[in-house]
């Protein structure tokens, strides 16, 4: 797993572990079943305080790209796994949302542009 911090860019150092990690996991670059390193071990390596990468390994896991299996470590979950559901769930609760408030299909679609666009950048 090789990660790049730019502490000068206008990203927080918890977003850039948070994208990287999740970006590795997806293309399979970190297969499902990798153990991540500590929380601490990779503060350390990234030169990062521990409660940076604990937010960035908070999300990731919210988000059901890893799981933490107590003492036993961290690891990447398997792929379409929660995340992916999650994501599924999500968008059928805003589609059925949207329609409820009468927008069209093409004014939904636009919505959801709009918000990828500033989540992800153009």
């Amino acid at each position: 797993m090789t990660l790049k911090i730019h502490i000068s860019g206008g990203v927080p150092p918890y977003e850039q572990v948070r994208a990287q990690i999740s970006e590795q996991a997806r293309s399979g670059v970190l297969p499902a079943g990798y153990r991540l390193p500590t929380v601490r071990g990779l503060a350390d390596s990234l030169g990062l305080a521990a409660n940076t990468v604990a937010k960035a390994y908070r999300a990731l896991e919210t988000d059901g790209v890893i799981e933490t299996r107590g003492r036993n470590g961290t690891f990447v979950a398997a792929a379409g796994s929660a995340a992916e559901r999650e994501g599924a769930a999500a968008a059928l609760a805003y589609a059925e949302r949207a329609r409820r408030l009468g927008l069209t299909r093409a004014d939904a679609l636009a919505a959801v542009e709009d918000a990828l666009r500033a989540a992800y950048g153009s």
